[in-house]
């Protein structure tokens, strides 16, 4: 997954919305490693993609980093979504479509993605349905080399369906969730930047 973290420079606007879908991607799949959050402190705090909506919940997600330890960030990474059995805050959109894990919203999302042509990699043990996962599948819809599939029909399609209907709700469970200190400002900013997607893919229509 792409660990690089956007800045303010003079990238285009597909560029920064591949790394900000590819930041969110490397967040939510595990505990950040120190190189990434090393970057992220020192991370210009103005709007990582164009819309200077997103400049405040960005400035509280490099501030919150700033002031946690990689240890601390990696134990509420653990304390929310690890653990053994059932976790604090589930991280799978077939949770809060369906109520359930593995049921017929996982299903549709493997139908969809194998007409793409993608599939889940041996190497990730999540199924298909992790915010990490469809973070993925969006970086790439943005900045794949395939036409025929990295397009902007493609990516509304894949937005509406498979990722706008849930991460709201994903992200008020982990705002509300008493422990989430570094995660609910990632929440916040996973909210205010998909927002500002679910405009653009409207202004499409």
């Amino acid at each position: 997954m792409n660990e690089s973290v956007p800045t303010s420079s003079a990238l285009d606007e597909e560029t920064a919305r591949a790394e900000v879908y590819g930041l969110l991607a490397v967040l939510y799949y595990a505990p950040p490693e120190p190189s990434l959050l090393e970057s992220l402190r020192v991370a210009v705090t103005q709007a990582p993609a164009a819309g200077g909506f997103l400049e405040e919940p960005w400035r509280a997600l490099v501030g919150i980093a700033r002031d946690m330890s990689d240890e601390a960030i990696a134990r509420e990474y653990d304390a929310l979504f690890g653990g053994v059995g059932k976790p604090e805050v589930y991280l799978f959109g077939s949770h809060y479509i369906s109520g359930f894990l593995n049921e017929k919203p996982l299903a549709r999302l493997r139908t969809d993605l194998a007409a793409m042509g993608l599939a889940r990699g041996d190497d990730m043990p999540e199924t298909e349905d992790h915010i990490a996962y469809l973070c993925e599948v969006m970086r790439y819809l943005i900045a794949g080399d395939d036409v025929e599939v990295a397009n902007l029909t493609r990516q509304a399609e894949f937005f509406a369906i498979h990722v706008q209907p849930w991460v709201n709700t994903l992200c008020d469970a982990i705002v509300a969730n008493p422990r989430a200190r570094f995660y609910a400002q990632l929440a916040g900013f996973t909210r205010a930047f998909l927002s500002v997607e679910a405009q653009g893919f409207d202004m499409l229509d």
